[in-house]
This record gives C-alpha cells, structure tokens and sequence, in this order.
C-alpha cells in the first residue's frame, strides 16, 4: 500500500446522497477473486446506458472529470453492504480522496461515510475526508463554475485546499490511528509485522509456559 501524504488533483462533483456500496461497484460485478478490473465498472447503473455506452448524463462522465481524482459526494457515502470492492472500485477508476459531509446533531446526525466504508478505505489506502455541510456545498459550487477545479488535500496538515483566485482552506479532523496507517501506507498485514518483536517475545513466553506445565 502506498503512503498518502498529500495529493493535488481535479475534483469530480457526485451530487448525491446515500450513495450504497450496491450503486458504487453492483453485486454482479463480486464474482471476481481477483482485486483487478473494478475501476471501469464503478457507478456501473448510472454510468452506462442500456446499450452498455456512456450515458453523456451523467456528470463523472463529463470530459472535464476523465482525469479527476478526488470525488466530491452527500452525506453517508457508502452505506449499505459490506464490500471491500466498493473501496477497489473508487480507487481503481483514479480516486485517491472521497470528499463528503457529516449533517445534523444528536439522533439526526448522519455522516459523511459509512463507518464500513471508512474502515475499508484506510485497509486500502484511500483517503475518506469529512467536512461539514457548508464548505461541501461551496466546494460544489465552484466545481459547477470552473471547467477543471483543483484542490490539494494535505494529510499531514489535515487540510483541503480549493485551487480558485483566493484559495480556501478547510481543515478536517481524521482518527488519530487512521492518519497513522495512511501516512506509512501500512495494510493490515503490515500493520501486525510491525508489532513482530512482541508477538515473538509473547510466542516464546506461550511456549515456555506449555513446556513448564
């Protein structure tokens, strides 16, 4: 898994709330064991028509989003199933941040992802950023007027910066845990190994103990 420090790139607009992990890669496309091959499938039911072309409705297939890589959605991005291919899918099809808002307080909160999502994105490597619901709805508002609008996303900073005349800043929080992982690009595997010398040491007193008993 690669480390994620910082990462410039075009900003896609996915004006859509409640996006589940069925919209993002659809259950036919699971049969693959394979980690391969997903990116072109992502969106599959709104990106495609029923001939199997390009629907020219659907904004991500807009030619000023071909080399996007950061996707700009709604609130609870990700929910739904659990499926590490939604996760492959995104970053397959070029997307090394997912941008969304988290709404409401108390019992009309809903996040910005899905926590299964999340979970899944770090596993992998993908950036998930929360911001609240305001500056989401001006980072889509100056995607809709620019032709390509860039933004920068600083892990180490924790901060999105949108490219305009006057850029705008907009800090985010990340679990302490999960920056870590992201920033050394450690997978789970990864994550175990670099614990080796306790798990040895704890393997070598486990072993002691069944041969003294």
């Amino acid at each position: 898994m690669q480390p994620f420090k910082l990462h410039r790139g075009i900003v896609a607009p996915l004006d859509r709330a409640n996006v589940d992990t069925d919209q993002i890669i659809p259950k036919q496309f699971l049969k693959s064991i394979k980690r391969t091959g997903f990116g072109e499938s992502l969106f599959f039911d709104w990106r495609y028509d029923a001939k199997g072309e390009p629907d020219p409705e659907f904004v991500l297939n807009a030619d000023r989003f071909v080399d996007a890589s950061i996707l700009l959605a709604r609130n609870n991005f990700g929910c739904g199933s659990s499926r590490e291919h939604a996760v492959w899918a995104v970053m397959q099809d070029g997307y090394k941040v997912v941008i969304a808002p988290s709404r409401g307080v108390g019992k009309e909160y809903i996040p910005g992802f899905a926590d299964i999502f999340r979970n899944n994105a770090v596993k992998n490597g993908l950036l998930t950023v929360e911001l609240t619901e305001s500056q989401v709805d001006e980072i889509f508002a100056v995607v809709g007027c620019q032709g390509k609008a860039e933004a920068t996303v600083d892990l180490v900073e924790q901060v999105v910066v949108l490219h305009t005349d006057k850029p705008k800043k907009y800090p985010f929080e990340i679990d302490p845990a999960s920056k870590d992982t992201l920033l050394r690009g450690l997978d789970e595997i990864s994550l175990t190994l670099d614990h080796n010398t306790a798990i040895a040491a704890f393997e070598k007193s486990h072993d002691t103990q069944m041969i003294s008993s």
